[in-house]
């Protein structure tokens, strides 16, 4: 294609994809993590935003559903992607973790854009993980630390500029340490995190996409989940990068420049990325699921539920399309389609019973 952008019949990924044909491949052998036969590895990028999240948090709901879980070899993901990889590595019902989104982080306790120009978070991550992680739609961090598969959470140490994506954990309180250090939105919360003693920010300050982390991990296949609007990136920051920007060179110098290099170099490659979908070549292989061009990207501080549940629609049709062979042209007009599960729960000191 000439222009990665210009999508021809709706033609966004290959149906053949070599990481959809793995996928396949690997759910008819029932392939299990740690004992593979077909010599390559896959890796599951997962890609966050603070409420943009939900977008992911969707596409994982999907994978769950075509039951998807064992295929991978390893997970890399950054900011709020990394709280919607850790229930799904947690197993159980994705669904469940995934109305965290619309039923309690919508709201003023948790996103207040009244904080703006306050010492004050919009974001407050104390209220996330303290009671939503550990009370509300608990995480059970055992099971992600015993799982087989890899989870690296991609992390920005703020003073020596290096990014990261630590994946052995040696308990609970270091996963959740990792998990919040990632989350560590700049400006929205202010300061620092801290991760095994060093201040620590957002994995995609330094780290635009999670799969470029497992690209370099040496992944040979990768399912990426991202969670802006299949379209050309913008060829300059917004006025908002560049408050960033100033905001974190106040925090450490050469972290603001350190950020935009990481941006437009990402930038530089998502071209390039969107062409691998429909004409993949002989190196990595890089699939790039992303909400449609016409889709409504989400806000990151957003509390508007309907967005977020429509989002979270769409992001899961687009998943399950892909997975299944299903043509773009059939989600657009509206004959695949995802709607909500609606179920009932009991709960019990904050766990669920039922």
């Amino acid at each position: 294609m000439s222009d990665a952008y210009a999508h021809d019949a709706d033609r966004y990924w290959a149906d053949d994809h070599p990481v959809l044909e793995l996928i396949r491949e690997r759910q008819a052998a029932g392939s299990a993590p740690g004992a593979r036969a077909d010599g390559f590895k896959l890796g599951l990028a997962v890609e966050g935003g603070g409420m943009r999240g939900v977008a992911s948090a969707a596409m994982l709901v999907a994978l769950d559903d075509l039951g998807l879980r064992p295929v991978f070899d390893a997970v890399y993901s950054s900011s709020s992607g990394s709280i919607n990889a850790a229930y799904f590595m947690a197993g159980g019902d994705c669904w469940y973790p995934l109305t965290i989104y619309f039923d309690d982080l919508a709201t003023r306790k948790f996103v207040d854009m009244r904080q703006m120009f306050s010492s004050k978070p919009m974001l407050n991550l104390d209220y996330a993980f303290d009671e939503v992680v550990e009370v509300i739609k608990p995480l059970e961090f055992e099971k992600v630390l015993s799982s087989p598969v890899e989870f690296h959470i991609t992390i920005s140490l703020v003073d020596s500029l290096k990014a990261i994506g630590p994946h052995e954990f040696d308990s609970r309180e270091d996963l959740k340490s990792a998990l919040k250090a990632s989350c560590w939105m700049p400006v929205a919360v202010p300061g620092t995190g801290m991760f095994r003693g060093e201040r620590a920010l957002d994995g995609g300050v330094l780290t635009a996409h999670p799969h470029l982390l497992a690209l370099e991990d040496g992944c040979t296949h990768v399912l990426s989940l991202s969670t802006k609007p299949i379209k050309a990136p913008p060829t300059r920051l917004s006025p908002g990068r560049r408050f960033s920007v100033s905001y974190l060179e106040r925090l450490r110098p050469g972290l603001g420049r350190a950020y935009v290099a990481s941006q437009f170099k990402y930038r530089s490659q998502r071209k390039r990325l969107q062409q691998w979908m429909t004409e993949p070549g002989d190196g990595p292989q890089v699939l790039d699921l992303a909400p449609l061009p016409w889709m409504r990207e989400v806000g990151n501080q957003t509390r508007d539920r309907d967005a977020l549940i429509t989002a979270a629609r769409e992001a899961h049709a687009v998943a399950a399309a892909a997975v299944q062979g299903i043509p773009v042209a059939e989600i657009r007009d509206g004959s695949f389609r995802s709607v909500p599960r609606i179920v009932t729960v009991r709960t019990a000191h904050g766990k669920r019973i039922d």
